[in-house]
């Protein structure tokens, strides 16, 4: 998470990530709020259930992970290809334990450094024609995106 800030939207992560069974979940040090009060009563227990884990440098964290075979997929809304299609393109059926997906801050999205520290930026299609979508949404639409390619 990219400067995710808000305690409700980062507690409604740990719930979708909980849901469908995410292996860790990875938010700044810095900018984030603690693992507390209404951030735990949105996670509902599952922050409990989901590792997690706080940086200091995102782009880093995306090095190291990138090393350790790693795939990211940036969500933004200017991402070359839709989610769905990039996944189809990519053929990540078993190899989804090592998908990073890379969600930026409700206002301004994913800062410049951790959109190019990304292997792939990619968007969800919106035909209504709503420019975004609340971060946590997206996170839901995009796990269910991934875990239904299991």
């Amino acid at each position: 998470l990219d400067q995710v800030t808000d305690p409700q939207n980062i507690g409604a992560i740990f719930r979708s990530a909980a849901a469908f069974g995410v292996c860790g979940l990875i938010m700044q040090d810095r900018h984030a709020p603690p693992l507390q009060g209404v951030l735990v009563k949105t996670a509902a227990g599952a922050a409990d259930m989901v590792p997690f884990a706080r940086v200091t440098n995102l782009s880093r964290a995306l090095e190291r992970l990138n090393e350790a075979g790693y795939v990211s997929v940036g969500l933004a809304g200017e991402g070359e290809s839709n989610l769905h299609d990039l996944l189809a393109q990519q053929d990540w059926g078993a190899g989804l334990k090592k998908l990073v997906l890379v969600l930026g801050s409700e206002g301004d999205g994913l800062r410049r450094l951790v959109a190019e520290h990304c292997d792939h930026l990619a968007r969800i299609p919106m035909p209504g024609g709503f420019e975004s979508l609340n971060v946590s949404h997206a996170a839901s639409i995009a796990l269910y995106e991934a875990c239904a390619r299991n």
